[in-house]
């Protein structure tokens, strides 16, 4: 297990210490760090955001009370890291509303999803990604799907063990908060039928198994207001709030390479249902691309037939 600090984190500006200053920006990113680590290893870096008014919590209830309910999520804090079945997820009984104004002593955790479909909460959003697309264009073009999602946890809650579609910039706003990362890569802690299983089929598939032996093969990071972390899609991770409120920010997003190995993904999902054992992601380009084009002929028939994909 190897664990990052923010004594680790280059500078952008040559400031001594403290959140970003870089000038009239929002992030603070080092060039070299995201060359190197994109999409590919967790980092940490340093944002602007702490004082914006948008994430004032009195904003932050009235957005818990005007979103669809359907992308507001919310429920008791006090959960384990191994949390498979999201049906066995506790609730507090509280509403939406209450239960950010109550976030100090109620012990919840709350994620305002699809936050972009506020206007305020969308221009933020794209201001982030719009200092971060043309460093990811060098690397992997085709930013699409943006996504935004607010974070407000009570002192000491947990996010079990999962992982998402999205490639994530995490900005920690208010309080702090532990985050364990596990690379995608990694066998040992997530293979390929755990991979095919959370692209294929309509359901959402985010929370995962845990086992304690996994811990030695984490990354972790310890955020604070003023820090935000990178992470690479679909890495697993759990998070532990501190003794604090916390807020966090995300801005999520894919890419025509995300999207293209999502999709291979989905198929393998599919072709190991019929009883194949197909070859995993990455096993060669032309393959991949026949996966690709296979895909396609079956949605498109899928499609005319009016036939919904099974779920996995």
């Amino acid at each position: 297990m190897q664990t990052v600090n923010h004594a680790e984190v280059p500078f952008l500006d040559s400031v001594a210490a403290g959140p970003s200053a870089a000038a009239g920006r929002f992030l603070d990113i080092d060039a070299e760090t995201f060359r190197t680590h994109f999409n590919r290893k967790p980092f940490l870096f340093r944002h602007n955001l702490c004082d914006h008014p948008l994430f004032r919590l009195a904003k932050l209830a009235e957005l818990a009370r005007t979103l669809p309910p359907s992308i507001v999520e919310y429920n008791a804090g006090k959960i384990p890291v191994s949390l498979p079945d999201q049906d066995k997820t506790p609730y507090t009984g509280l509403s939406a509303e209450e239960t950010v104004r109550r976030i100090e002593e109620c012990c919840s955790w709350m994620v305002l999803k699809r936050a972009e479909a506020d206007p305020e909460c969308l221009a933020v959003l794209n201001r982030c990604l719009d200092e971060i697309e043309p460093l990811s264009e060098r690397i992997e073009p085709g930013m699409c799907e943006r996504e935004a999602a607010i974070f407000v946890t009570s002192p000491g809650s947990v996010t079990p063990y999962h992982m998402d579609k999205e490639i994530n910039f995490l900005l920690q706003i208010r309080g702090s908060k532990t985050i364990s990362v596990f690379s995608a890569s990694d066998r040992e802690v997530l293979s390929e039928v755990e991979l095919e299983r959370h692209f294929t089929g309509a359901a959402i598939r985010r929370n995962m198994v845990f086992h304690e032996r996994y811990q030695e093969r984490a990354t972790v990071f310890e955020l604070k207001a003023g820090y935000g972390i990178h992470i690479p899609t679909t890495d697993p991770h759990w998070i532990k709030n501190g003794d604090a409120v916390s807020v966090s920010f995300s801005n999520g997003f894919k890419t025509r390479a995300s999207l293209r190995r999502g999709m291979i993904y989905n198929l393998n999902g599919r072709l190991r249902k019929m009883g194949l054992r197909p070859a995993p992601y990455g096993g060669g380009a032309l393959r991949d691309t026949m996966k690709l084009q296979v895909l396609r002929a079956i949605n498109r028939a899928e499609k005319w037939l009016n036939i919904r994909p099974a779920e996995g």
